[in-house]
């Protein structure tokens, strides 16, 4: 479960709407996505943290966890993307740590983290499972991962719904909010397609971690979830 080889695609995708990165997808979340962060992070995120951002992007999820923490907490942003790492010293007062590299291959020590964040990353992991794992092992005891993403809801009516929006309606919000680049959005599908639908995540989850809490918006379509090492 996880991409597989449409991976390298996605990358590519990705590399290429860095200028468009951010307008668009606060359009196509239907203005959302700040909030689903807050709610995500709040009271899992504590200051003294250590946290890794994996799929960070330009890192919103660090910059929440900061906001919410006094900037007391240390962050390190983890991306497969060399070009969108170097795209983040502007979002930030301090640069952060950075490293480059994949879900399924985290170069960091067991027990490092105190927490780790996947703020609409997690879906584009190669292997699911094998990047749970990874994501476990580098938490400390206690630890928490904190995911915020596209929910794919278990109700086969609801599920249609939220795939009907990603295949028509978003690729229009994505071309009004990013012109062209705006358009290889599209690619969100092919994404959320092999997206495990989210009971089935929660049970992928609970085969590492003790605990899973899972929170739901937009009828399922937007998820925030924290699992307990």
């Amino acid at each position: 479960m996880g991409l597989g080889s449409y991976w390298g695609e996605v990358m590519e995708v990705l590399q290429e709407i860095i200028p468009v990165y951010d307008k668009v997808n606060s359009i196509i979340s239907l203005g959302k996505d700040d909030e689903h962060r807050n709610r995500g992070i709040s009271q899992r995120v504590l200051p003294g943290n250590k946290i890794l951002d994996a799929g960070s992007g330009f890192g919103n999820m660090s910059k929440t966890a900061l906001k919410q923490t006094d900037g007391k907490i240390s962050v390190t942003l983890y991306d497969p993307l060399i070009p969108m790492l170097k795209n983040t010293s502007m979002h930030f007062e301090k640069s952060p740590d950075m490293a480059n590299g994949v879900f399924e291959h985290i170069p960091f020590r067991d027990e490092e983290f105190d927490a780790v964040l996947c703020g609409y990353s997690l879906r584009d992991a190669i292997n699911l499972r094998i990047a749970i794992s990874e994501i476990h092992r580098v938490l400390k005891k206690d630890g928490r991962c904190v995911i915020v993403d596209l929910g794919k809801p278990d109700e086969v009516f609801i599920r249609a719904g939220v795939s009907f929006y990603l295949r028509c309606i978003l690729p229009i919000l994505a071309f009004i909010a990013g012109g062209r680049l705006g358009l290889k959005f599209g690619t969100l599908y092919g994404t959320y397609k092999r997206w495990p639908q989210n009971k089935k995540l929660e049970g992928l989850l609970l085969e590492k971690f003790s605990r899973v809490e899972f929170e739901k918006d937009l009828m399922g379509g937007a998820i925030m979830v924290a699992a307990y090492k």
